[in-house]
């Protein structure tokens, strides 16, 4: 799992470019409730990278299972819930909006096995 603080650089690049597109681009070119819908894909894509970024750096002083599954998960999330909003607000195949919770649970199990290995850690140093 050495290629997690890379992926999280290049996630980070990705929300940046996508965030662009939607500011400059999609403006104009979507309905205002799709853009707000693109928006939140983009918002929670900065928010589960900065995750991302964080369990790579923790991985590189004390790596884990919980840690490894976790950043998969993230990983796992950001793909379904913020790409599953991406796909709905420039198409507006609805059904599309069916992924998007998928992505959310995957994402609270990834900050559950987050918590796991910071109490264990933490446990260990008392």
């Amino acid at each position: 799992m050495k290629q997690i603080l890379p992926l999280a650089a290049a996630s980070g690049m990705l929300a940046v470019v996508l965030g662009a597109f939607g500011a400059h681009v999609l403006k104009g070119m979507i309905a205002p409730d799709m853009l707000e819908v693109y928006k939140t894909g983009v918002q929670y894509h900065f928010y589960h990278t900065f995750a991302l970024l964080v369990v790579g750096i923790l991985m590189h002083f004390n790596s884990s299972k919980e840690l490894e599954w976790s950043a998969r998960l993230f990983v796992t999330g950001i793909v379904l819930f913020s790409g599953s909003l991406y796909a709905l607000s420039i198409s507006g195949i609805k059904i599309l909006g069916v992924i998007t919770p998928f992505g959310g649970v995957i994402w609270i199990i990834a900050w559950i096995l987050l918590a796991v290995h910071c109490s264990r850690i933490t446990k260990n140093k008392a």
